[in-house]
């Protein structure tokens, strides 16, 4: 009796391992060890993921600018001390809206080209969109809108070293902030809504307009390759983008646009960098 148990048992023990194998296996675990399951591998970059931005070859050259988060391109001409309607030709852009951070620029002339001499102005259907603030890190930066109607007219004629500039006030009332690098890049001139805001040299208006945040609306003069002055916070422009204009010539009304107080702030820019305009304008 016990060896027909044992039988018994044997028997059953191989059934059971029979039927076990002819199971499907789909509920066993499994571990992709593919390209999707894979780890990545710390530093690796995948090639195919990596956006090129326009002008990337020149980043860092000199006559070259790299966009940052919060420019325009009135902002970069400031800066650069360019008309902006000269950077859009030197970089053949067709779009004056569309700009990415991290995109590099040319901001000098190819060719020593002359660009007070130069002008051809950004076609009708590409003029930049009217815009009170520039575009963040993330999204295309949008300079201001130009005059519609407005044509080039020919450079005023230079007298003499892009450094002879005979400077005169642009204002008339008391100033009451001086320049400071890192705070003031000009100087704030106080006076009454309506006064007049004048030409502090011969030159042409690069930009009149209020797309440039923290300038209100905003006249820009470009007076040779060299320097630019801008005047800021004016209720009234009263000129247009390319219009030659001479020293003394009222360009706008004084006002107080994104300011808390009527002023005019004023700027020279020595090759784009604010310098201290009381070293240049004549003692009161």
């Amino acid at each position: 009796m016990p060896g027909r148990m044992g039988l018994s048992c044997m028997l059953a023990a191989v059934l059971l391992v029979a039927g076990c194998a002819s199971r499907s296996p789909t509920n066993a675990p499994v571990e992709d060890r593919g390209t999707f399951g894979a780890r990545p591998v710390p530093g690796a970059v995948d090639a195919g993921s990596v956006k090129q931005l326009p002008g990337f070859e020149n980043a860092g050259k000199p006559g070259y600018y790299t966009v940052k988060p919060g420019d325009t391109m009135i902002r970069i001409g400031l800066e650069n001390g360019q008309n902006w309607r000269d950077i859009v030709r030197w970089n053949n852009l067709e779009n004056p809206n569309i700009i990415e951070v991290g995109q590099v620029l040319r901001v000098v002339p190819p060719n020593n080209e002359n660009p007070l001499v130069v002008t051809r102005p950004v076609s009708p259907g590409s003029a930049p969109a009217s815009s009170t603030a520039p575009a963040q890190a993330t999204s295309a930066a949008k300079p201001a809108s130009a005059p519609a109607g407005t044509s080039a007219s020919p450079a005023p004629a230079a007298t003499g070293g892009d450094e002879d500039i005979a400077w005169i006030w642009p204002a008339q009332g008391p100033m009451v902030a001086g320049f400071d690098e890192a705070k003031n890049k000009g100087l704030d001139i106080s006076g009454k809504a309506g006064d007049a805001v004048v030409a502090s040299a011969d030159g042409r208006v690069v930009y009149a307009g209020a797309g440039l945040r923290g300038y209100g609306n905003l006249v820009i003069l470009k007076h040779n390759n060299t320097f630019l002055t801008a005047y800021a916070h004016n209720q009234t422009l009263l000129v247009k983008e390319d219009q030659n204009v001479k020293k003394g010539q009222k360009i706008a009304e004084m006002g107080n646009s994104d300011a808390d107080r009527v002023k005019l702030h004023f700027e020279i820019r020595r090759q784009g960098k604010p310098v201290d305009p009381a070293k240049y304008l004549p003692a009161k």
